[in-house]
């Protein structure tokens, strides 16, 4: 019997391990940003671009409604099509590290950790220069030694308190509702979107561009301020996300 309960134990706590190192609003392997302290804050992200055309389009989806967001980059996709990526620091958005090609680092060792990391940030680096000190881990995935990789090279991981689920979306209302179901009123969201696709350049994102159309005009009614990573409030230290927004 006490076997069996020891037996129940380790495998519960097997499956906590697990479901830690993706979920992400966990703090177990280590600290993340999740979210804002003020709630009229609200932080849209998207991750796996750049992408053609989408991401032109939520840039100008953005414009019209005077938003910030922060993209986080591929940087295989930043070498094929670097000008998408000036297009989104000259619009004065984010732009920060997604990996060179967005493997789930739960299954990297560290020396392939930090080659990805590296590898991202010379392609920003040749691509726009200067940019965000920001990191997102593909699919969420993180373990002790990521995120010591991540922080070795000075990046902040970030990761997201709703996820929009608009990767496989049949329509723009699934993801806005999955969205209206998870903001709460007592701090700053940081929404997670997607305006490529890790498996492929072109990815249809036709609905996460309406989506968030319809999400800036609808929070933008009730007084949302959209602002990117770095200027979203938090405790003690407002900014401590780091700077490099161009």
């Amino acid at each position: 019997m006490l076997l069996a309960l020891t037996g129940l134990a380790a495998a519960a706590a097997a499956s906590y391990a697990g479901y830690a190192s993706m979920a992400p609003h966990s703090q177990l392997y280590g600290r993340t940003l999740t979210h804002g302290r003020d709630p009229r804050q609200m932080a849209l992200t998207f991750d796996d671009g750049p992408n053609d055309p989408h991401t032109q389009q939520l840039l100008d989806v953005l414009q019209k409604y005077g938003a910030k967001a922060t993209f986080f980059l591929i940087g295989k996709y930043v070498r094929q099509r670097p000008e998408i990526v000036r297009a989104i620091r000259d619009a004065g958005h984010t732009i920060a590290n997604h990996t060179f090609t967005h493997p789930n680092l739960i299954f990297a060792s560290p020396a392939r950790v930090r080659q990805e990391l590296e590898d991202c940030r010379k392609a920003l680096e040749d691509a726009i220069g200067d940019h965000a000190p920001l990191f997102r881990p593909p699919f969420g995935g993180r373990l002790p030694h990521v995120l010591r990789t991540c922080r070795a090279l000075g990046l902040t991981p970030v990761m997201w308190s709703v996820t929009a689920y608009d990767w496989n979306a049949d329509s723009p209302e699934s993801i806005v509702n999955h969205v209206l179901r998870q903001v709460g009123r007592s701090r700053g969201e940081i929404i997670l979107l997607h305006d490529g696709g890790h498996l492929a350049f072109g990815t249809d994102r036709s609905h996460t561009v309406e989506a968030t159309r319809r999400l800036l005009q609808r929070y933008s009614a009730e007084g949302k301020e959209f602002v990117a990573i770095p200027d979203l409030k938090q405790s003690g230290n407002p900014r401590h996300a780091g700077t490099g927004r161009r």
